[in-house]
């Protein structure tokens, strides 16, 4: 049984950083893609991040300007998500999903039908 666990959030300052991770147990997970979405109360499902594989690309939010980072460590099944300087429109229930092996260098998936396991989330709430 697929299962993602997402860690890290929790309520923080605006202006601080914050670092989410996913734990995966995933047979496939050193051969998969995977990505962080979030999404805000009353709000769609959105796009932060991805990663290829082998971490040898990644693709962010048009508007991430340069304040996130996706990383992951293959060897111990586990996905990153840095978040600097943090913003008022930042605070949602972040998200780990993976995708089916692609071993594509280039994968760049963008929209929430391209992967097939998800887990639950992680709070990220931010005062100011």
């Amino acid at each position: 049984q697929v299962q993602l666990v997402e860690s890290g959030g929790g309520l923080v300052q605006a202006g601080d950083s914050l670092r989410l991770s996913c734990a995966a147990s995933l047979r496939t997970f050193n051969r998969s893609p995977m990505a962080w979405f979030r999404q805000a109360s009353g709000k769609e499902r959105e796009f932060v991040a991805s990663i290829s594989w082998n971490g040898g690309n990644t693709y962010y939010l048009d508007s991430a300007e340069g304040r996130f980072t996706i990383s992951r460590d293959n060897a111990k099944n586990a996905l990153y998500l840095q978040i600097y300087f943090l913003k008022p429109e930042d605070p949602a229930v972040y998200l780990c999903a993976a995708r089916r092996p692609d071993l594509n260098p280039s994968a760049r998936y963008r929209d929430a039908e391209d992967y097939d396991y998800w887990g639950q989330g992680t709070q990220v709430t931010v005062s100011w």
